[in-house]
């Protein structure tokens, strides 16, 4: 069975800046989104948020929470050094971040 798949302009902004440049972007990720939780892409952390692997970027992860049958994505990134923006940079910037704590 499929999944609603809604995505926020924070996700959106984040695809632009560290997969691709595109003006729907909202569409792109929803559909990649779709696609990775059909194939059995997708697993619920502790937290409760649901970790959602592109198929074609694996490095790729839609960070989203459940609203009902719907998966809201929130945000996303990059696996790996090699990544546009590797998380060690983001990591660092967390750090610092008081609202994050």
């Amino acid at each position: 069975m499929g999944v609603l798949v809604a995505v926020t302009d924070h996700a959106a902004e984040r695809y632009r800046q560290r997969v691709r440049g595109t003006l729907d972007a909202k569409t792109e990720i929803a559909s990649a989104v779709a696609r990775a939780h059909a194939a059995g892409r997708a697993q619920r952390d502790p937290g409760g948020t649901v970790l959602v692997r592109d198929e074609r970027r694996r490095d790729v992860v839609y960070v989203c929470r459940q609203e009902g049958s719907e998966l809201v994505v929130i945000t996303l990134w990059e696996e790996g050094e090699d990544a546009a923006v590797p998380r060690r940079f983001t990591d660092a910037l967390r750090r610092d971040d008081h609202r994050v704590r």
